[in-house]
């Protein structure tokens, strides 16, 4: 059985890299709340030079970026991988690319500090997991951020009605 890895609170640096900047910001600030010094970029390229200044204990990095990993650079820091893309070929890739473990997004940070922290012992299941209608209205807000807050390509994208995805963007975030 796998001993829980222990991280003094100097060492809880954590660098994310995705190229979601909504996505990137919400989680950065939901793992600072969390007790860790949080650093971001939003490419490898800029990840890369993050870790010219300082080598994390942590990294959190979007699968699809490409570009190469900074593992070499501090290879006893632990990596998770996250992606909206997942399937087990995508999982087999980030284990080969030396993380520790490997989320599905959208993910709560609490999964994520679990995925950090205690390594491959298993995931209880959360007291309050998001609901499906979260579930569906975070996917909406992300295609809908990545299509540059464009309605009609969201709507297209989704295949929905325009009107039925203004309805859904002018309502508040489901609990």
């Amino acid at each position: 059985m796998a001993e829980r890895w222990q991280a003094s609170s100097t060492e809880r640096t954590l660098l994310i890299v995705d190229d979601d900047k909504p996505f990137l910001q919400r989680l950065a600030r939901a793992m600072e709340t969390r007790g860790f010094t949080v650093r971001t970029a939003e490419s490898v390229a800029d990840g890369l030079m993050q870790l010219e200044i300082a080598s994390p204990a942590f990294a959190v990095v979007d699968l699809r970026l490409g570009g190469g990993n900074g593992k070499a650079r501090r290879p006893d820091a632990r990596a998770i991988v996250l992606t909206g893309y997942g399937n087990i070929a995508t999982a087999v890739n980030a284990v080969k690319l030396g993380a520790v473990d490997y989320l599905s997004k959208p993910v709560d940070a609490d999964h994520v500090v679990h995925a950090l922290l205690n390594g491959d012992r298993a995931v209880e299941p959360p007291e309050k997991p998001m609901t499906p209608d979260r579930i569906r209205w975070e996917h909406i807000q992300r295609i809908y951020e990545l299509c540059n807050q464009n309605v009609s390509e969201t709507a297209r994208r989704l295949n929905m009605h325009r009107r039925t995805l203004q309805r859904i963007l002018a309502k508040r975030a489901p609990k």
